[in-house]
């Protein structure tokens, strides 16, 4: 309970800041960031503008950031929405944490499942929807994989269609280019920013509620257009979010970052950066893990270069 009010208030701290005035970018050297790697952009920008980038071409996990792309696989097929899926049993074990409520065998709308991977993050809603597909799960990972190479992102690459594998690798430039891909479908938009919903299976009937892991969908004091949230060790916390300052909307794409807040926090001093020109400090905990993901970063791209 007290961790949950220390968060609403948090959230409630970062809505307080004034609208940004983004129609130019103040000084770039009076942004802190938690994330190692970030990208802000307008959403109607062309593809190669930018209000602020960094490390963006940087190909990195990005943990269930993945699932945006396997929500446009799935709405780019053109399959039934309204169609009863059943929950099946993976395959391949994954190389994390997969623990589900959903029961193998019971059936939820395609739809539904859509919502709860969007807003929830679960995982085996993702792994149902990929094997559902008109050609099987392997499939529609390549599906991902060319819809990656037509979007022109260059930096990706997709071996599941969960969070769950670490490699599963974009850059926050990639990413914008697959919010602004994603944004164009309203059932994107609307099932990856709504706050709660109820699934309601059958055969076996049950119901699950589900809240989105993204808090600042749930304020009214932050328009939120897309969100989705992914965390893994060897991503960090990470955030992709279109969200609307001073009637614009703009693309946040900010990926390894330290705890649960970091990626809010950092959606705050982009808005206190674009409003003021200084967007404040980052807590030292923060700080410290994007120094020494930075230090691990270029020591494995360093070697690479040697290699």
């Amino acid at each position: 309970m007290i961790r949950s009010a220390c968060l609403k208030a948090f959230v409630l701290a970062l809505c307080c800041l004034s609208s940004a005035q983004v129609a130019a970018a103040p000084d770039p050297d009076h942004l802190s960031l938690a994330s190692v790697q970030a990208a802000v952009a307008r959403l109607d920008a062309g593809p190669d503008e930018y209000i602020h980038r960094r490390r963006a071409e940087r190909s990195v996990p990005i943990a269930s950031v993945t699932k945006l792309m396997t929500a446009l696989v799935v709405m780019r097929s053109g399959a039934d929405l309204d169609e009863w899926l059943a929950v099946v049993e993976r395959q391949q074990a994954p190389p994390n944490n997969a623990f589900t409520h959903l029961r193998v065998g019971s059936e939820l709308r395609r739809r539904d499942l859509l919502r709860i991977m969007l807003q929830a993050s679960e995982n085996m809603a993702a792994h149902v929807l990929a094997s559902h597909h008109e050609s099987g799960r392997e499939s529609f990972v390549e599906a991902m994989n060319r819809t990656a190479t037509e979007l022109g992102m260059t930096g990706s690459r997709f071996v599941g269609p969960s969070g769950l594998w670490p490699d599963n690798r974009s850059t926050a430039a990639d990413l914008v280019k697959l919010a602004r891909a994603a944004h164009g479908h309203p059932e994107i938009r609307e099932f990856s920013t709504g706050g709660y919903f109820r699934a309601r299976f059958r055969n076996p009937g049950y119901s699950l509620t589900y809240g989105n892991t993204n808090p600042l969908t749930h304020s009214s004091r932050w328009d939120v257009r897309l969100s989705k949230t992914g965390y893994l060790d060897e991503a960090g916390r990470c955030l992709v979010m279109v969200t609307v300052l001073d009637g614009e909307p703009l693309i946040l794409v900010l990926l390894d970052s330290f705890g649960r807040r970091s990626p809010l926090g950092d959606a705050g001093r982009i808005r206190r950066w674009l409003a003021t020109g200084d967007s404040g400090s980052v807590a030292g905990a923060a700080a410290d893990h994007a120094r020494r993901r930075e230090a691990e970063y270029q020591a494995r791209e360093g070697a690479l270069e040697e290699n």
